[in-house]
């Protein structure tokens, strides 16, 4: 058993100057605040999206903050659309530095109510959107790099109505435990945020039908929802130098909902079930 001392914790250990990253899903909501958050902590980013809205957006932003960015719009379920825009960042802006597996999606329907075809379709959304990347980006990250894959709190519990989104983003946090094993010879580090209670433009379609909020409580044991941004910090954390020594975990996003469990804050300060 060796040991080495790690590296001395800075004020700019946080900083990603001229790194390469990519963000997939960078079109609105997480990736969208992702890639923008990356890019102001110096690194230069490829973002995809398999939709032109917000995308522009999203590049602006980048460029604004004065780091370099070229995008496309991809389709993370297609891996020779993965790969070819992968080779095209690596040509471009360098070696890739910083991955993140963000694209995904659902819809609400009871198991009964999910045919084979819309099974495949949240596999593939879900799962195949990461493991596309992690095939064709691995080989052409730096040493030392970090991949950082976007799940959910469903992962961890029950989520009725939404019962195949949930079990892939179980696997994908299953699988980062074995990427984060099977890449630590490289230096890569692997590991998830797992986000809740972050409003997103597709929530508001999803909440229909119903909703998991419950009347006369907070929505967090914080008392207030998230945002895209605060997801967006950790997964810059996850990046940097600060999180030399973290590799397999999977970090709650969620102000305090997986910790409290079935408890909740009522609107007066007390707790119930």
């Amino acid at each position: 058993m060796t040991g080495t001392e790690g590296p001395v914790p800075a004020p700019d250990s946080i900083l990603l100057t001229d790194r390469v990253a990519v963000v997939t899903g960078a079109g609105r909501g997480i990736g969208a605040a992702t890639a923008v958050a990356l890019a102001r902590f110096g690194a230069h980013v490829a973002v995809f999206d398999k939709e032109h809205e917000g995308l522009a957006d999203t590049v602006q932003q980048v460029v604004a903050t004065g780091s370099s960015c070229i995008c496309d719009i991809v389709d993370a379920r297609d891996g020779d659309e993965v790969a070819l825009f992968l080779r095209r960042a690596r040509d471009r802006l360098g070696p890739i530095d910083v991955l993140v597996n963000n694209a995904g999606g659902t819809f609400r329907a009871r198991f009964d109510d999910v045919s084979p075809k819309g099974e495949q379709a949240l596999v593939r959304e879900n799962f195949s959107t990461v493991t596309n990347c992690v095939r064709h980006g691995v080989p052409l990250m730096s040493d030392g790099g970090a991949v950082i894959n976007v799940t959910s709190v469903e992962a961890y519990h029950a989520a009725p109505a939404f019962g195949v989104y949930a079990a892939m983003k179980a696997a994908v946090e299953q699988f980062t435990k074995t990427l984060a094993v099977e890449y630590g010879h490289r230096g890569i580090r692997v590991n998830c945020v797992a986000p809740d209670m972050i409003p997103t433009p597709g929530d508001a379609a999803l909440a229909e039908g119903g909703t998991h909020l419950i009347e006369g409580t907070h929505p967090t044991p914080l008392r207030r929802m998230g945002a895209a941004q605060e997801c967006a910090a950790v997964i810059v954390f996850l990046a940097s130098d600060m999180a030399s020594f973290i590799n397999g975990a999977s970090i709650p996003v969620d102000g305090g909902t997986v910790a409290s469990g079935n408890w909740k804050t009522r609107l007066d300060g007390s707790f119930g079930l």
